[in-house]
């Protein structure tokens, strides 16, 4: 059913009561006026027919003197008279009509009157067609009953006077609604108006108009209403401008935090994510939001993960490990979300992406090992042969000096371990802290000092290098560092390569980079260790490069050398042929 404003509510109410007030001021007026009037003609008829009763009931025998009396007072005041004997017949009518009040028995008024009271009554006459007062008296003689006497008077008097009230009590009561019904409306609209502007400053307000707020009008209880209203309103528009702040502030930091940040509901469907969850997950936040998550994110280790959580009423913390371009491990914090009841309706999981810390965690335990292992090889040498001479061979001149050359040997090897370890940790600091000075130079010149440093020991293995050169390549460099990073590479050819062979040293250069290549001709390196070849201490084959002195560092150096300057190092190998290796700088 369609509603109706409060106007249509209160008007129609209001018309309705006016007009049944004045039909009843009106019904009540007329009521009074006939009832006075009737009063009146019922007392008044009433003494005419005692007054008859009593002149002419001594002469009621004389019947021609008493009809002659009869006439003319019907002639005189309007009243017909008739005399009813006891039985009921018409005696006598002062009309001569007697058959109009044939067999008049029956009448309430006439019954009582023959009984010996006076009655009145007030009947329609179908034969006058208008309204007739009747008044009967009993007429006796020697206290005697002997008949009554039936006095009628027609009311046409007053139902004309009652018309007239009627018209003019319409005509009043027209005038009455016509004055009272705009003030009805106006009172309905003024009680309206106010609800009705309190509902629209509450339907702007729902709309999200923070400002909205409602007219105070001029009656109390209305601007009551209204003054709360708008306290409310100004309640609320703080409450929302501060949850609007904190809404904004957490959307910042869930911004700008690394670590991801995902919650879903009861039933595993996706309410939120950050950023930093988009990317690490490979989600379209778009889509994501109100699905389950096994829809969007296809990990079984994720998906057991929420599961414990949402069951799990405290903490809980894992690892989980997503697989994609690459495999990552994600250290997965997770915790139930709670509603204002403390009824569990969800929970949060923040992901913190520890790949390259578990890296690093490994990086490190190898280097303690290797460091360890390789610091071990040389003192355990020198203590065994110090100790030996201690022993006695210090006295033998020929096992003494090759003793000695031994301790010196791994003396040289301890010392280049540890060099190369300063050198290495000076470059990383210098790198980390980017003061390591860089200006435009010519890379040729620094390569040409690299290949004339390592020529005499190339010379002694019979291996020639060849060194050739794009014009002046120019790069932003630090000499001494890059000749150490070449030097390192060239050692490297010339100790992994045959007797006769040939490496080859040569530069490019383009628009956006300069690169130095040296490859040789050795055993190469299997695919399976050309990822970490750069990681310290890490040895294709452990026996061969001890054997050669090397200290598992050069390549760690060279890595660091080319980030330093902006750039990286590469290597291309293949088993049994030979390995390429290019350090890339940015072009000046």
């Amino acid at each position: 059913m369609p509603k109706r404003r409060l106007l249509w509510h209160l008007f129609p109410s209001y018309a309705l009561l006016i007009l049944a007030a004045v039909l009843a001021i009106g019904w009540m007026a007329l009521a009074i006026v006939e009832n006075s009037y009737l009063a009146s003609a019922k007392v008044d008829m009433r003494a005419r027919a005692d007054f008859l009763a009593g002149q002419l009931g001594d002469v009621a025998a004389e019947h021609d003197s008493w009809k002659t009396l009869a006439r003319r007072y019907q002639e005189a005041s309007g009243i017909r008279v008739s005399l009813i004997e006891p039985e009921g017949r018409v005696d006598f009518d002062s009309q001569d009509r007697p058959q109009e009040l044939e067999n008049p028995r029956g009448r309430p008024e006439l019954e009582q009157a023959l009984a010996g009271k006076a009655q009145e009554a007030v009947r329609y006459n179908p034969g006058l067609d208008q309204r007739v007062l009747y008044v009967a008296v009993p007429v006796g003689r020697d206290r005697e009953k002997s008949g009554a006497f039936y006095l009628s008077a027609p009311l046409a008097e007053l139902d004309q006077v009652l018309a007239r009230m009627r018209f003019w009590l319409v005509a009043a009561g027209a005038m009455l609604l016509a004055l009272a019904l705009p003030l009805a409306w106006r009172v309905s609209r003024g009680l309206a108006e106010p609800l009705d502007a309190l509902g629209q400053a509450a339907r702007r307000l729902g709309a999200g108009q923070w400002t909205a707020r409602a007219p105070v009008p001029d009656a109390e209880e209305a601007a009551e209403l209204a003054e709360s209203f708008n306290r409310m309103a100004d309640q609320l528009q703080s409450k929302i401008a501060i949850l609007i702040q904190n809404n904004n502030e957490q959307k910042a930091v869930l911004a700008s935090m690394a670590e991801g940040v995902l919650a879903v509901d009861s039933q595993e469907r996706v309410i939120s994510v950050n950023p930093a969850s988009v990317r690490l997950l490979g989600l379209d936040q778009t889509q994501a939001q109100g699905r389950r998550l096994q829809e969007v994110v296809r990990n079984a280790d994720l998906s057991r993960f929420i599961t414990r959580a949402l069951a799990c009423p405290d903490p809980i913390q894992a690892d989980v490990l997503l697989h994609g371009d690459r495999e990552r491990v994600m250290q997965a914090h997770g915790s139930a979300l709670h509603d204002h009841e403390g009824r569990a309706i969800g929970a949060v999981i923040v992901l913190n992406d520890v790949t390259d810390f578990r890296r690093l965690e490994h990086i490190r335990r190898d280097f303690v090992a290797n460091v360890s292992h390789e610091l071990k090889t040389p003192v355990t040498s020198i203590k065994g042969f110090v100790e030996t001479l201690l022993d006695g061979a210090m006295h033998d001149p020929v096992d003494s000096e090759r003793f000695l050359r031994i301790v010196a040997k791994q003396s040289d090897r301890l010392h280049a371990i540890i060099e190369d370890l300063l050198s290495l940790s000076k470059i990383e600091q210098s790198e980390d802290a980017d003061d390591i000075a860089l200006e435009p130079g010519n890379v040729r010149v620094v390569v040409e000092n690299a290949v004339n440093t390592c020529q005499p020991a190339a010379t002694e293995k019979n291996i020639s290098i060849k060194f050739e050169s794009d014009g002046q390549p120019t790069a932003r460099i630090n000499p001494l560092l890059l000749e150490q990073a070449v030097v390192n590479l060239l050692d490297n050819a010339v100790k992994y390569s045959d007797p006769g062979r040939e490496v080859r040293v040569w530069t490019t250069a383009d628009n956006s980079e300069v690169t130095i290549n040296v490859a040789d001709r050795g055993c190469g390196i299997a695919a399976e260790h050309l990822t970490r070849v750069f990681e310290r201490f890490y040895r294709v084959d452990r026996a061969r490069s001890r054997k050669l002195g090397g200290t598992g560092l050069g390549l760690a150096i060279v890595k660091h050398i080319a980030q330093a300057h902006h750039g990286r190092v590469t290597v291309d190998s293949t088993l049994g042929i030979g390995s390429t290796f290019t350090i890339h700088l940015p072009g000046v």
